[in-house]
């Protein structure tokens, strides 16, 4: 089945993953991740997106982010790649490209599925079995959300200020959402969305979000092709 075009809305936040050409790692040290992460804070500035969480695994990486504009998301991880490739390139001898082609992304319905998929990009490492516990990996935003380390490359979305008045309250709620790890199913839902493009949300979501782009933003059902209704307006 063909992917469908990437899709990109403002305001609203995206799960993105980018990989190593043929899985291999992009990270071999802690002043590539340290660099990555000087980088990807500036482009993001720059660029006016704001992270809510991140893992650097290895031979991948995943943000959740929300983008101003239509181009932000796109220019940072440009602008991110530009400068790490040459870094990485000319620091391990080798040519060419890093990145196992362009990164992909799956729009999330915040109400819906936003702590699930916080949840899922900082229990990475513990899933890969690098550590037992989240706050046990330093390149991931989990010590920030449980207030064990603040991390100034990310800025809290609203479904984080909903748990609690004050950063204790927050943090301490953060801690306990996190607690119960993550079903196969929920795992296989965030996984398939990701990989193949699709948005992450409940059906009157998605039926919402395809009415206001005008495109299709789930695979047709076969034998039928996508249509647009005409508005009633």
């Amino acid at each position: 089945m063909a992917r469908l075009p990437r899709l990109i809305v403002p305001n609203q936040p995206h799960h993105v993953i980018q990989t190593g050409l043929n899985n291999q790692d992009v990270f071999l040290d802690a002043e590539d991740y340290q660099t990555f992460l000087g980088w990807l804070r500036t482009a993001a500035k720059t660029y006016r997106v704001a992270i809510h969480a991140y893992c650097l695994m290895p031979n991948h990486l995943h943000l959740l982010l929300t983008p101003s504009d239509d181009n932000g998301l796109g220019q940072m991880m440009q602008w991110v790649g530009r400068y790490y490739v040459p870094y990485f390139n000319q620091k391990y001898v080798r040519s060419g490209t890093l990145w196992n082609g362009r990164y992909k992304t799956s729009l999330i319905d915040a109400d819906a599925y936003f702590m699930l998929c916080s949840r899922y990009i900082e229990f990475n490492p513990v899933r890969n079995g690098l550590v037992a516990r989240a706050e046990d990996y330093p390149w991931s935003s989990y010590c920030h959300h449980a207030g064990i380390r603040p991390d100034g490359l990310v800025t809290d979305h609203a479904k984080v200020w909903e748990l609690g008045n004050t950063p204790f309250q927050r943090e301490a709620a953060y801690s306990a959402l996190s607690e119960p790890a993550l079903s196969a199913d929920e795992i296989t839902l965030i996984s398939n969305a990701l990989l193949k493009g699709w948005p992450l949300g409940s059906q009157q979501f998605q039926t919402a979000l395809q009415k206001k782009m005008k495109r299709q933003v789930l695979p047709a059902k076969r034998g039928r092709p996508f249509k647009i209704k005409p508005s009633a307006e």
